[in-house]
């Protein structure tokens, strides 16, 4: 009897709110059709930015401020699961909480990934890439298949199955260019030597990335790798990015330039946006992660006179997107069954992290760098697993092969790798002066 008395109680209670959130809406905006992703929006932008000013307050990093915004918002969250037990608005993933069109949010995050990769392209011109180019495959090469290996057999020590080992790894292996790139643009290191191979890197990882998804769907499905799917997506990147940097810079930075010399900023905004989503549009077509494409759009409009008033016309608009990419990683995170998996993730994610760290300086060793640009590249590197590492194992998940536990668990790991990024880093900040002293001596 009590708990039927609960679940009316509670289900008047969520029933309330619905109908005061939506008679409120109405009320401002009678004209506006109020979708459930209207609401949505709304609520991520009012408790987004009460968080990130509070987290603003206390001189930590806004990145984790959206995270902890997504984990309070979302359906998996246990304060919602506690609040509204039964009845609450649910989710495709079948959970409690305010949010609820996850797809949605899910589409304008990968907008807010092409257009912040696009923005940090304008950053570097072609001329530095060029200076980076050998160095970053062979450090990028080296980082990743090292700690993929160790994960691999790491994994199989803890008791994973062989399919449940091999998509961990390879999740495990890739550094998030999303959150390393956002962390470089607060701390203003965006445009150091260190952040420009850095970034390199990082390109070279997403290639590894598309490469690695088409090998381990192949495996999955007849249990053998196929060489000629590696190869087409090695020519195709190849192709793209050779395209890019010799025809590409010829043909694309004087339209853009008559464009701007038109003195209208919607249309040079309306260019460089259409140039940006084209390419990243043309990248996922001929089976490249979008994220590249968008990059060397970037690169692109770097190459043209008016470069800086583009990044200027298409920064806030990144910002909006950008934020909302962090909070819908956040919101989709099941962080109430962390305690199911929490030894596996603890000692996947030190492995992860000392390993990343290591293979990083190995090849910068390798390559020889200097100690103190070495030390940022891996500080950098070390840490994050992100949008590849979720894409990764959600395609194992889709495809049957690989065990329900691990999607959450990536997810759980993304967080809080993300969250240990911005110390890290700040802990490299303060050891590497010290370093390049000594060198320098």
């Amino acid at each position: 009897m009590q708990n039927i008395l609960l679940q009316l109680d509670t289900s008047e209670i969520q029933n309330t709110i619905d109908n005061t959130v939506t008679t409120l809406i109405e009320q401002i905006t009678p004209e506006l059709p109020h979708t459930s992703f209207i609401t949505d929006l709304a609520f991520i932008m009012i408790i987004g930015a009460i968080v990130t000013l509070a987290f603003f307050k206390i001189k930590q990093p806004l990145i984790i401020g959206y995270l902890f915004a997504g984990m309070l918002l979302g359906p998996l969250s246990p304060f919602w699961s506690w609040l509204l037990p039964e009845g609450g608005p649910t989710s495709a993933l079948g959970g409690v909480g305010i949010l609820s069109d996850i797809e949605a949010l899910n589409l304008f995050a990968e907008i807010g990934v092409i257009l912040l990769l696009f923005v940090i392209g304008i950053e570097f011109p072609y001329s530095k890439i060029k200076s980076i180019g050998r160095k970053a495959i062979g450090i990028g090469n080296i980082g990743l298949f090292l700690t993929m290996g160790v994960i691999f057999y790491v994994s199989t020590l803890l008791g994973l199955q062989f399919m449940d080992a091999l998509f961990i790894s390879a999740a495990l292996s890739i550094s998030s260019t999303a959150i390393i790139v956002k962390i470089f643009e607060d701390t203003g290191q965006i445009k150091k030597e260190s952040s420009l191979l850095v970034l390199g890197i990082l390109i070279v990882e997403d290639v590894i990335a598309v490469i690695l998804i088409s090998s381990l769907q192949s495996i999955a499905l007849v249990g053998t790798v196929s060489i000629e799917s590696i190869i087409a997506v090695v020519a195709v990147a190849i192709a793209l990015i050779v395209g890019t940097f010799t025809i590409g810079t010829r043909v694309i930075p004087p339209l853009i330039d008559r464009v701007a010399a038109t003195e209208h900023r919607e249309i040079l905004l309306l260019s460089v946006l259409g140039l940006c989503f084209g390419y990243a549009l043309f990248a996922n077509i001929v089976g490249l992660s979008v994220a590249i494409g968008a990059f060397l759009a970037g690169v692109l409009v770097a190459e043209s006179k008016s470069a800086e008033v583009s990044k200027l016309l298409s920064s806030p608009i990144k910002d909006m997107f950008v934020a909302i990419f962090f909070i819908s990683v956040g919101a989709l995170m099941d962080v109430s069954q962390l305690e199911n998996y929490i030894v596996i993730a603890i000692v996947l994610i030190a492995v992860s992290i000392g390993m990343k760290f290591g293979g990083n300086m190995l090849g910068n060793i390798i390559f020889r760098q200097k100690r103190g640009k070495a030390l940022r590249s891996a500080f950098s590197l070390a840490a994050p697993r992100g949008e590849f590492s979720i894409v990764i194992v959600k395609v194992g998940a889709d495809m049957g092969a690989v065990s329900a536990f691990l999607f959450p668990m990536i997810g759980m790991i993304s967080i809080i790798t993300a969250i240990i990024t911005p110390f890290l880093m700040k802990a490299g900040d303060k050891i590497i002066p010290a370093i390049e002293k000594k060198e320098d001596v």
